[in-house]
């Protein structure tokens, strides 16, 4: 086997798992450990994993990058749809509820027209937009003022303000990652302080988080993962993951997406 060829399988790997060992790697590929080191060496230096003690672990993003709304609205789509879909079931007709900014919080956005004499707050312009019409079942919404960040969220102090003036059923919250210790979190410091006020308001947490976000880190802490009333993810989280969070959150809620079914078809 080729260098190139062993390392993208080493890549594969450590990708569908998180992470792996130097022994694991060793023994599936049939190489030396000194060999899969180097192999490693060579993938950290390209910023294709991250090498550990003893193996390596998919790459982390630096905890203040922030991907614009662009970058992150065509990834991992079928899975947020999923989502998307489980999270519109738990809304009642009447209901005043708050969506964070965020992708998948605008794939739901997008469903909620079906829901009748609803009051949607939100910080995000972009699912302002998707809600804004008139008509029986047009939703009232509220959107708060503040400055702009790169994924088009709406924060600071003035964000702030008016959410602490507001009470709301169930709060609908995007994150940029999760992770047992650092809980769910952000890479923007404004970001975590109006998410935390959007969580205050509401009387019902619910986080909406795809699987690629476990195990990433943002700068800040927007709340604990016990936190989460309910967690709403995909099939495609491990299910070591999947156990962590099952022990933290009131109710951990995994959905079927497109992509997982196609996987399974391949297999």
């Amino acid at each position: 086997m080729l260098a190139a060829e062993r390392q993208a399988h080493i890549l594969e790997e450590v990708q569908r798992r998180g992470a792996v060992r130097v022994s694991e790697l060793s023994q599936l590929l049939n190489v030396s450990d000194m060999t899969i080191r180097r192999d490693l060496d060579i993938l950290a230096a390209h910023h294709r994993l991250d090498k550990v003690h003893g193996g390596a672990t998919v790459r982390r993003a630096p905890s203040t990058e922030e991907p614009g709304f662009e970058a992150k609205w065509v990834q991992q789509t079928s899975e947020k749809q999923a989502i998307a879909a489980e999270a519109a079931a738990l809304i009642s007709p009447g209901s005043a509820i708050g969506l964070s900014a965020g992708t998948t919080t605008w794939t739901l956005a997008r469903l909620l027209w079906e829901i009748p004499d609803l009051t949607v707050v939100t910080n995000s312009m972009r699912i302002a937009g998707v809600l804004h019409g008139s008509g029986p079942t047009a939703p009232n919404v509220v959107l708060t003022g503040g400055v702009r960040t790169p994924s088009d969220a709406l924060v600071g102090p003035v964000a702030v303000s008016t959410l602490q003036m507001l009470h709301l059923d169930i709060v609908f919250l995007g994150v940029h990652g999760m992770d047992s210790q650092a809980g769910f979190t952000t890479p923007n410091l404004l970001e975590a302080d109006t998410d935390r006020a959007l969580i205050a308001a509401g009387r019902r947490l619910v986080v909406l988080a795809d699987h690629t976000k476990w195990g990433t880190i943002g700068i800040s802490t927007i709340a604990r993962l016990d936190q989460a009333d309910v967690l709403i993810t995909d099939d495609q989280l491990s299910s070591g993951a999947q156990q962590s969070l099952r022990e933290a959150v009131g109710e951990l809620r995994v959905t079927r997406s497109r992509s997982g079914d196609e996987e399974e078809e391949q297999d």
